[in-house]
């Protein structure tokens, strides 16, 4: 910006002044009074605003931070069961104690057929995310983008976003029978729904300068939403994916527990049923830690990893 200082100068004076050169659009000489200059300081400054800390955590500091409050909780939550267990406040077989718990799940173990089970679900609950995600992706895409098909569609997923899964076991029963198909279309019922609308919210909160910028550089149709609309939606579109591997990992429990047969093999759901079946309580309090473990895990593993990604790259995260 020019200056509007106009002190005169001495007749005897020849130097330009660093107001009239910059004004004049001539490269400014370097301030005397300080190293580099004014424009050489100015620079400096906005690149250190610019420039990101790379110093990494140390890793007892990490620890503390991440790993202490779970773990304290943890041990605050077993010793309150001990305690309740201790003071007999249910009958042994109705409130076992962990160490009880921790036995049947031993037992399971040893008997080789625990990582078996465990697998089954995961497996199921992971084909049945990828196949949601799959459908649920277009169809958010469609109803963000199209009035017509939101006015038609919107309210009915939203509807179905907030109907419990297990409803849908007796119609999936009658339709396929005792299969895995009756498994599969609990799950995509329940996470589909969660998938798209998660994809409109995301689309929702886009700035329209961005869409408008995209297309002025010639973003549009399929090239528009990989560049634009997707990546500036993900924030919203990775909260609707947490939400749909939740509802499809409900709905998959909720499958397994009701649509029971050998065909069908042993997952979580199964196992919970059998410890219902024979009045074990401590198996089953041990399948339920364990759906509780895996869902716990895929959060930490899978979706958290994404989430602070996307949320750092866009600056909302340090």
């Amino acid at each position: 910006m020019a200056s509007t200082e106009t002190q005169p100068k001495s007749e005897g004076d020849l130097t330009p002044r660093r107001e009239d050169t910059v004004a004049s659009g001539a490269p400014a000489a370097p301030a005397r009074g300080g190293p580099g200059g004014d424009l050489a300081g100015l620079e400096a400054g906005l690149d250190a605003l610019d420039t990101r800390a790379t110093t990494r955590t140390p890793l007892p500091r990490m620890l503390r931070q991440k790993a202490l409050p779970p773990l304290i909780a943890v041990v605050l939550v077993l010793a309150l069961w001990q305690a309740a267990f201790a003071l007999h406040l249910k009958p042994d077989y109705q409130l076992p104690s962990p160490l009880m718990v921790w036995d049947a799940l031993a037992e399971e173990w040893y008997k080789g057929t625990i990582l078996g089970v465990v697998w089954q679900s995961v497996s199921r609950g992971a084909l049945g995310f990828v196949v949601a995600l799959v459908i649920g992706t277009p169809l958010g895409l469609l109803v963000a983008r199209v009035r017509p098909v939101r006015a038609a569609i919107g309210p009915i997923l939203s509807g179905l976003q907030s109907l419990p899964s297990v409803a849908w076991v007796p119609a999936a029963i009658i339709w396929f029978g005792l299969t895995d198909a009756t498994i599969y279309a609990v799950v995509l019922l329940g996470a589909v729904p969660s998938i798209a609308n998660g994809l409109v919210a995301g689309v929702d909160r886009i700035d329209p300068l961005h869409l408008r910028a995209g297309k002025v550089i010639g973003a549009t149709g399929l090239r528009g939403v990989r560049h634009v609309l997707l990546p500036a939606a993900l924030p919203g579109y990775v909260a609707g994916l947490k939400q749909g591997w939740a509802f499809s990992w409900r709905s998959l429990m909720a499958a397994e527990l009701i649509a029971t047969s050998p065909e069908l093999g042993v997952g979580l759901g199964r196992l919970l049923d059998t410890g219902r079946s024979y009045q074990d309580m401590p198996l089953v309090l041990g399948a339920i830690l364990l759906i509780l473990l895996v869902g716990i895990g895929i959060e930490l593993l899978v979706f958290a990893p994404v989430e602070r990604r996307v949320l750092r790259h866009r600056g909302l995260l340090r």
